[in-house]
Formats: structure tokens, C-alpha cells, sequence
């Protein structure tokens, strides 16, 4: 078959968030990646709450082995939904690329590793379509970091000369594409995923729109020093983080540092003023922390932008919908211009459709110089 033919591929996207699956149906051929229908599936709460107990430890393997189950079940029910929804036929549909859900992202270890769940098989034999999964660890196998795989999408999308732009895609976790002769890109740290977790704490909402909330809190700069202290944000690329690292135990870990830092602060000024000592409260108003995680996010990512000194900053992911994260990363680059991509919610789910396509047509992926692997290679197995 020419490479040149349109086909038709189906992308399947569950992030860091867990906030639901989104699905695609794209028309894709060596030059473009068109979205023709897209569907976002629930992800039933209860199995969000099991996926989360397992990525903090509290589990078997058997609960890992129903958990692979589970979620493949519900990658086979988006793609039905998806097909029910844009009337096409299954047999029209060339393979479905299936990222799966991340439970662990741990490039840096001694023993480097990836899991994703969600079992592909499962998906081939309810939906009669060829699926290609386990995308990340022959990267990683070539001593990569099995991550991010979005600039060699954006890459793609946007054209090879495209020079002085960055492209930072905010999902649960930002990563940053840097466009010129030389591909770069990475993860600058916590996207969404921290400020969903809180806001679903304390308001049991999954996310805060266009940062509502966020917007009645103050900054508590204390403990946004404390967060920025972090070794990930001074480790020099390639390099890609996740959930297993930024979660509720560093929150609760930054916020007793910050605290215990406030405390110091205080008994050495005590000490200089020869004045009464007050402890400081022992905890942060709710919503000033969701302010200052909203500003953590803002300020990774645009400390990381401006060290390419880009003309234009376009962003895409859901990140991009919540308005005031978007006016906090314009308002710490005044000399960029910051603009939202076309198909800005839709990006990740297009992405795991092309990496579909490419690996149906044993394409390798440009990835190495973004990853650090040894080469560039084919990526995915497929599952018929």
C-alpha cells in the first residue's frame, strides 16, 4: 500500500489526571494527521480510586493483574463509543494506537521501567481492530527516558524549519518542545495533576475550570520557594518525570519543609529581637495552596521556555483551558507571544493515532535527541 494513501487510525489517550479517555478518529498519511471525530469516555471513579491506590502502593498482583483487565475494557468501550458516534465501521479502521495508563515512570532508576495498563489484547478482540500499545520501553530499552513522545508529534504537525517557537503541552504532567534544527524537548514538571488532586480533596471536583478557584487564593511565596527547590527542576534535560514523583506525599512533604522553614525563620527573629516567640499556624488555607500550585506550574514551565529565548509559546492540552494558568504563563514571559493550538484538548489522543501509523508502517520514531536514546527506533508491538 503507498505511503502516500489516507487511512484511517484511532488514537486512545488516558493521562496523569485520570480525568477521562479521550478517543480519535483521524484520517492520517505521511504529511497530516486530520481529527475527524472525537469522544471523551468517563473513567468510572471507582476504578480512578483503584488506579490511585495502586500507584501509592496499596496493592497485590493480583489487584495489578484486574487492573490491566479493567482498563482494557474500558479502552475497547471508548473505541465502540467513539465508532458509534462517527458512524464508521470498524473494518474501515487500519489500527488503533493505544498509549494506556500510566501506573509508574521510573526512567532514572537503576533499573529503568515504564507500566502502562490496559490490556491491548482485550481491545483487539472487542473492537476487531489491530492495536498497537507498549510504546514507550524500546526507548527506554535503548537508554532513553521512554518520555516525552510529543515533540516528534509537534514536529510533525508543525514542519522541520519552524524556528523560534516552543510548543508545551500541559496535561497532567507539562513537557516542553523546543522547534529548530535541533529537536528538543522534555517534562518540565507538575502540569494539571497537582491542582486536580487538591481541588478534588477539598471540593471533590475533578478540576478547577479555568482556575475558579485558584483565583480567590493568594501565593504563599514560602512555600512556592519550598516546591521550586525541588532537585527535578535544576536537573538538566533529557529527562521525564510523572505520578510516582509528583503526588500528595510531596505536597504533604513540601508543605512540612515550608512550614519548619517559617518556624526557623521566625525563632531567629525572636532571637535577634529578643521579643516572644508565636509559632506560626500549622497549616495553609486550602486554597491559597491551589493558587501556589497553579503558580508552581506556570513558573516551571516558563523558566524552562525562556531558556530558548522563542518568539512564540503555543499551547496545547487541557491545561490550556483554564484561563488564568494561561494568563500567569503570558504574564512571566511579557516578550513571548502565547497562543493556544487548534485541536488543543485533542493532541495526545492524535499523537498515539500517528505513532499507530508509523508503526504499522515500520516507521522509526525521531525521538533520540529528546530522550537521550542511543537511536531512533520503531516503536510499539502490535496486537492483532
Amino acid at each position: 500500500m503507498a505511503l502516500m494513501k489516507k487511512q484511517y487510525y484511532i488514537g486512545l489517550m488516558s493521562g496523569t489526571s485520570l480525568d477521562g479517555v479521550d478517543a480519535v478518529l483521524c484520517c492520517v498519511d505521511a504529511e497530516n494527521c486530520e481529527v475527524l471525530k472525537s469522544h471523551t469516555h468517563p473513567f468510572p471513579e471507582t476504578l480512578k480510586a483503584r488506579v490511585l491506590a495502586a500507584i501509592d502502593g496499596q496493592t497485590t498482583l493480583q489487584e495489578i493483574g484486574t487492573l490491566e483487565h479493567l482498563l482494557g475494557i474500558l479502552f475497547a468501550d471508548a473505541v465502540k463509543a467513539l465508532l458509534e458516534k462517527s458512524g464508521m465501521d470498524a473494518e474501515n479502521i487500519k489500527a488503533i494506537g493505544s498509549h494506556g495508563q500510566t501506573l509508574w515512570h521510573e526512567p532514572a532508576g537503576e533499573t529503568p521501567f515504564s507500566m502502562q495498563f490496559g490490556d491491548p489484547n482485550i481491545i483487539a478482540a472487542q473492537t476487531g481492530i489491530p492495536v498497537i500499545a507498549d510504546f514507550r520501553r524500546k526507548d527506554m530499552a535503548l537508554g532513553g527516558s521512554g518520555a516525552p513522545f510529543a515533540p516528534a508529534f509537534h514536529k510533525f504537525l508543525l514542519g522541520e524549519q519552524t524556528k523560534g517557537v516552543c510548543v508545551v503541552n500541559i496535561g497532567g504532567i507539562a513537557n516542553i518542545t523546543v522547534l529548530g534544527e535541533r529537536l528538543i524537548g522534555y517534562d518540565t514538571g507538575p502540569g494539571n495533576m497537582l491542582m486536580d488532586l487538591w481541588i478534588a480533596k477539598h471540593k471533590n471536583v475533578p478540576y478547577d475550570k479555568d482556575g475558579n478557584w485558584a483565583r480567590e487564593g493568594s501565593v504563599d511565596y514560602g512555600l512556592l520557594e519550598t516546591m521550586m527547590a525541588d532537585a527535578y527542576f535544576a536537573k538538566p534535560y533529557p529527562k521525564s518525570t510523572g505520578r510516582e514523583k509528583f503526588n500528595e506525599a510531596w505536597m504533604q512533604s513540601v508543605q512540612c519543609s515550608a512550614l519548619s522553614a517559617q518556624k526557623t525563620e521566625a525563632l531567629h527573629s525572636n532571637a535577634n529581637n529578643n521579643s516572644s516567640f508565636l509559632i506560626p499556624h500549622s497549616s495553609f488555607k486550602p486554597v491559597d495552596i491551589q493558587r501556589t500550585l497553579l503558580e508552581l506550574t506556570a513558573l516551571t514551565i516558563s523558566n524552562e521556555v525562556l531558556k530558548f529565548n522563542p518568539d512564540m509559546l503555543m499551547l496545547c492540552g487541557g491545561g490550556a483551558r483554564n484561563g488564568l494558568l494561561v494568563e500567569r504563563i503570558a504574564a512571566l514571559m511579557p516578550n513571548v507571544h502565547v497562543g493556544v493550538m487548534e485541536q488543543a484538548d485533542n493532541l495526545e489522543a492524535m499523537m498515539m493515532a500517528w505513532l499507530a501509523y508509523m508503526r504499522m508502517h515500520n516507521k522509526p520514531v525521531a525521538l533520540k535527541d529528546v530522550t537521550g536514546a542511543r537511536e531512533n527506533t520503531i516503536l510499539g508491538g502490535v496486537y492483532k
